[in-house]
């Protein structure tokens, strides 16, 4: 069994669901078909429909198949991998993105970052800052640090479109998976000026290190979010056991 063919149906799968392509209630199709659709064992369509299971996206129910159970939210999800410009396409609030910052420093510059993106001290990231608006006011704040190695074409373009796409459709890369953590934080001199005089004070911050599907650390993300509007959303399974 090939570990990135059910990767690839899972990624695919569940970005249809997200999408809207299979909505809630809906049946996927078929082991049978998905293993034609594929080109794939059996064995791999069943690996990838019990990821979507444990990941919230379907219930396999006898008799019926795989029905789908994820129930798109207005909120920003910290369990799935996307972009803010996926998510915006399933939201009705549209926020506009202002680039503040596009530079690039040496590594050792971010001792953190350095030791995330497993850099040298000499070698270039850059640093991308964000603010997310609606109406007129900043509701996020996007810092991120990618390896100017991997991706030297970087713009305020694609910065203000589409990292993930620019990263995936472009240069033909897979984003494949992150680590996450989320701590409640005083806001300090930068946050309070991009984000203006707010009470209380407070960011919701969920730090990430994004890897492509060949274990390689490229993104260092710090996404702040103002603490009296971040809302937590995420799916829970039990394990039962055999």
């Amino acid at each position: 069994m090939n570990l990135n063919k059910y990767n690839h149906i899972y990624q695919v799968l569940s970005s249809d669901i997200a999408e809207g392509t299979y909505k809630k209630g809906d049946v996927l199709p078929s082991e049978h078909t998905l293993v034609s659709m594929f080109d794939v064992s059996r064995e791999t369509v069943r690996k990838a429909l019990n990821l979507l299971q444990e990941n919230g996206y379907i219930q396999k129910m006898k008799g019926k198949g795989s029905v789908v159970i994820y129930n798109p939210s207005m909120d920003f999800t910290v369990s799935h991998l996307t972009s803010f410009k996926e998510i915006q396409q399933l939201k009705t609030t549209q926020y506009s993105t202002n680039v503040v910052e596009l530079t690039q420093y040496s590594a050792e510059e971010f001792p953190r970052v350095m030791e995330a993106l497993k850099l040298q001290p000499e070698e270039k990231v850059w640093r991308l800052i964000r603010q997310r608006r609606f109406e007129d006011r900043t509701h996020i704040v996007d810092i991120d640090y990618f390896i100017v190695e991997m991706m030297p074409g970087l713009n305020e373009k694609i910065a203000a479109d589409s990292i993930y796409e620019y990263i995936e459709k472009r240069m033909g890369l897979i984003i494949a998976y992150s680590h996450k953590e989320i701590t409640f934080e005083p806001m300090n001199e930068q946050d309070l000026e991009l984000f203006g005089n707010v009470i209380p004070p407070y960011t919701a911050t969920v730090r990430s290190i994004v890897h492509l599907n060949d274990a390689r650390p490229f993104q260092f993300n710090v996404s702040k979010h103002l603490a009296n509007e971040f809302k937590f959303v995420d799916f829970s399974r039990r394990f039962h056991g055999e």
